[in-house]
């Protein structure tokens, strides 16, 4: 070699330049890299959804509480007429723009599903509320929901029910009949001295009855508007049958309506409207879209959970081993119906 010429690096692929083995290793690299990031945003996803549906069971376990006590000053369906009169302008407002996109000819059906869902349901559970202990009356709504809306696709939409799926209603049947029968041979309330707890126990299956046949009569207009403005002008309908209701069958007067923002009724309204109806709607419509309603709809066995604690804490209700029985037998019932 001349040492007068200048230094001439020769490319040599394995010692100075990429190979295909580095330009692999590039590659995964890369992906794994990728793969990382979007794991962690996964689970970030997982975990705000997570915390999210703690959020929605406890506010839906807790709404029982402020109905139960509200429901002591002012007459049931008109404390229902008024969370629902609030809410649904409040969802109608949020809807901004959207607010009209509602078909013409889906005018009819949005009506009638509201008249159910709403006016009827909420006016039967809200009396019956009112006379049932918080706890039994959270398991025989929640429970029963799954098992109500078979009976309800098969009616309205003709879908076949499976023999598990008949073993959920049976269950459910039994689970039913066993609170109502510990409530009509004098159950643990009745000692209290509330002789309508049987009949609020029936009229909270009977409004959550309304509310599962009204949800699939629902479903053939939930695509043709935003889900908000559906849920708005259903909250909204809901809460002025409520108000004809609560005027037809209740004593209101302007001491009930002014007890409505004294305390302790204005805190429960609130609670009610923010938390029960805006809150735990928002978030249920988030873990549809992110979990499907299987997951979602798990509350059923959380929220009553958290009922029946709340109940016993707050109001010192009663909670045997028949009450128990029934509600395991009703859960039971519940985890068949919702199982994929």
């Amino acid at each position: 070699m001349d040492p007068g010429a200048p230094l001439r690096c020769v490319r040599d692929d394995g010692a100075f330049g990429p190979d295909e083995t580095s330009l692999r290793s590039r590659k995964t690299f890369h992906a794994s890299l990728s793969a990382m990031r979007a794991g962690a945003s996964e689970n970030r996803l997982m975990s705000r959804n997570a915390l999210l549906f703690a959020v929605m069971c406890l506010v839906w376990g807790l709404t029982w509480l402020p109905v139960k006590v509200g429901a002591a000053h002012v007459p049931p369906v008109f404390l229902a007429a008024a969370r629902f009169s609030l809410a649904g302008v409040l969802m109608l407002l949020w809807a901004g723009r959207d607010v009209l996109a509602v078909p013409r000819q889906a005018w009819p059906r949005l009506i009638g599903t509201a008249l159910l869902v709403n006016t009827g349901n909420y006016t039967l559970l809200f009396w019956g509320t009112a006379h049932a202990t918080t706890g039994l009356a959270a398991i025989v709504n929640f429970a029963t929901i799954p098992i109500y809306t078979l009976l309800a696709s098969r009616m309205i939409e003709g879908n076949r029910i499976t023999g598990r799926q008949l073993a959920a209603i049976g269950l459910g049947t039994l689970g039913l009949g066993f609170l109502f029968a510990t409530r009509a041979l004098g159950g643990l309330s009745a000692s209290q001295g509330d002789p309508l707890e049987f009949w609020g126990l029936v009229a909270v299956a009977a409004g959550t009855l309304l509310y599962c046949f009204g949800a699939v009569l629902s479903r053939r207009i939930a695509g043709t508007m935003p889900t908000l403005t559906l849920a708005g002008w259903q909250t909204m309908i809901g809460g002025i049958g409520l108000t004809v209701i609560a005027l037809l069958v209740e004593p209101i007067g302007l001491q009930q309506v002014q007890a409505l923002v004294q305390w302790p009724v204005w805190p429960c309204v609130v609670f009610l409207v923010i938390g029960g109806s805006l809150m735990g709607f928002t978030i249920y419509m988030r873990l549809l879209r992110d979990w499907g309603a299987f997951r979602a709809g798990l509350y059923a066995f959380i929220s009553p959970a958290i009922a029946v604690a709340v109940g016993v804490a707050a109001l010192n209700e009663p909670f045997g081993w028949a009450e128990g029985i029934g509600a395991l037998l009703m859960f039971g019932a519940a985890a068949i119906a919702l199982r994929r």
